[in-house]
């Protein structure tokens, strides 16, 4: 009877192997990893907001509009519970992207003023503040794109025949994924000059008469 139950068990493992349960597992936890470190990122961005908007303060504390405007994104963006459940909520997944999108256009707001303000410009605090945003962002964009193509690959696999047959039968369905409208805008991180420009471009001489 021992052994029957052992064949079975073997027989069974096979099945599944073959039928790409083991595949799926593999591919569900990459999803979660690459998710792990897209909100890892975002936080890392909250975490430096606070310090932003009081350096941003000090020299500018009348652009009270912008400077709440930013506070209250982040509020917003923090405020959503980032649960494994969100990889598979469409709706959820969204309204977490768009939370995070607004914090990304108050962010740029708040470092546009900083034109209007030479001092705070040249603040060593607020440049240095400034520099780990933009890196912050660029990890988020990096961040993002392994997501999206861990989703992308695990989608694919369970659409396929016969894993397909598996995933329904273990409940696992196609995940939603960030969406591509506007990206390009989304991942352009918040930049500021701090006092280089660029040599004014030669006249053109007059033709002669």
């Amino acid at each position: 009877m021992r052994l029957l139950a052992t064949g079975l068990l073997a027989l069974l493992s096979l099945a599944l192997t073959g039928c790409g349960y083991n595949t799926i597992q593999t591919q569900d936890e990459a999803v979660k990893a690459a998710w792990s470190e897209v909100v890892n990122q975002y936080q890392r961005r909250a975490d430096l907001i606070p310090n932003l908007v009081n350096t941003v303060k000090g020299y500018a504390a009348q652009e009270q509009k912008v400077l709440i405007g930013v506070t209250e994104a982040r509020a917003r963006a923090t405020s959503i519970q980032v649960t494994p459940e969100v990889l598979n909520d469409p709706e959820a997944l969204k309204k977490f992207q768009a939370a995070q999108g607004e914090l990304t256009n108050a962010l740029k707001s708040l470092i546009a003023i900083s034109e209007n303000y030479p001092q705070l410009k040249s603040d060593q605090n607020f440049r240095d503040l400034q520099a780990q945003l933009e890196g912050t962002e660029n990890r988020i964009t990096v961040a993002r794109n392994r997501y999206i193509e861990s989703v992308q690959t695990f989608n694919g696999t369970i659409r396929k025949f016969p894993v397909n047959l598996t995933a329904k039968m273990f409940s696992y369905g196609v995940k939603p994924n960030f969406t591509v409208e506007n990206e390009a805008e989304i991942a352009r991180p918040p930049t500021v000059d701090f006092g280089t420009t660029a040599p004014a471009p030669a006249e053109t001489p007059a033709p002669a008469n």
